[in-house]
């Protein structure tokens, strides 16, 4: 009898410590670049768009072109989560393994795109662009905060939004190289830009 009530207490402490240690595991793993108004010294400003520490983000307004905070350092294969906030009007995006970080585009590195308005809605929010199109109902990220869960191994490319997989594809151009946070118009917000390498 005591032996019978005793097996759900040890199962149940075996639990919590298994569930305890894979989650500190997990969160190991992932090294925060930007949290909140912090992390901007892990990037370098290309372009002259308004970068500043405001609302509890890195928010980005104003420029006269297209302008990036490019990390300071490259990778290959990894899992990248951001999480951002874009006017409905914005055209951003997330770029990955980028060749030249002097000189940033979306045909020298894998941009996810943060483009609710863009004129070929194809390669728009969730899209990778001149790689993987966007199936309708195509997302939207204007007006709220959002979450880009963007991973890379190998050729494999998969971009998640919000918890929805956009993009699974096969494109092996680029194999490693820094990221880069874009702004191109409208008012963006960056708080949380978390990355582990796989």
């Amino acid at each position: 009898m005591q032996i019978t009530s005793g097996l759900p207490k040890i199962f149940l402490l075996l639990f919590i410590g298994l569930s305890s240690t894979l989650t500190f595991g997990a969160d190991e793993e992932w090294v925060t670049l930007i949290d909140g108004t912090e992390g901007m010294d892990n990037f370098n400003i290309l372009g002259d768009a308004n970068w500043s520490a405001q609302m509890n983000a890195i928010q980005v307004t104003e420029g006269s072109g297209a302008s990036f905070l490019v990390s300071k350092e490259s990778y290959s294969d990894f899992s990248l989560r951001v999480e951002f906030w874009a006017s409905d009007n914005a055209n951003s995006g997330i770029f990955m393994r980028c060749q030249d970080p002097s000189s940033v585009n979306d045909r020298n590195c894998y941009e996810a795109n943060i483009f609710d308005q863009r004129p070929d809605p194809a390669y728009g929010t969730g899209g990778i662009v001149h790689i993987a199109a966007v199936d309708e109902p195509r997302p939207k990220a204007g007006d709220k905060w959002n979450i880009y869960i963007l991973t890379l191994q190998g050729d494999h490319l998969v971009v998640e939004l919000n918890g929805e997989k956009t993009v699974d594809v096969h494109d092996s151009q680029f194999a490693s190289g820094p990221f880069a946070l874009q702004w191109g118009r409208g008012v963006l917000r960056f708080r949380k830009v978390a990355i582990k390498e796989l």
